[in-house]
């Protein structure tokens, strides 16, 4: 039997947070990483596979979730992962990148920040 977990990485001075499946919580978890290792250079977030939330919330992130996640870390980039692949729970595969777009516009975020990158895409975080 084996866990899903996250992992932190520190990297030639550069760290990355890659947080597997996962919900928010109470956000105290995050708060805790960010004390413990500093503000992240790129964050690989959950942004999809949540509904129901009253059943998936404690597993995975809504994009909502993921963006406070993000902040709690102090991240300076953040990725969206779990999403626009297969239909896994009950939300459209493809509405996590909008839900995550207007997310951030709603808090006045950039959103250059926080990217939901399409299988294969690649981008750079200089």
């Amino acid at each position: 039997m084996a866990l899903w977990g996250g992992f932190m990485l520190k990297v030639s001075g550069r760290t990355v947070y890659f947080a597997g499946d996962t919900g928010y919580g109470t956000g105290a978890i995050f708060r805790d990483l960010r004390a413990r290792f500093g503000p992240v250079d790129v964050a690989i977030l959950p942004i999809g596979a949540y509904a129901p939330r009253w059943f998936m919330a404690a597993q995975h992130a809504d994009p909502d979730d993921a963006i406070q996640i993000m902040l709690d870390l102090e991240a300076r980039a953040a990725v969206g992962m779990h999403w626009g692949t297969f239909k896994l729970t009950d939300e459209p595969w493809d509405e996590p990148a909008g839900r995550l777009a207007a997310g951030l516009r709603t808090r006045g975020i950039d959103a250059a920040r926080f990217i939901a990158m399409r299988p294969a895409e690649t981008a750079d975080f200089e």
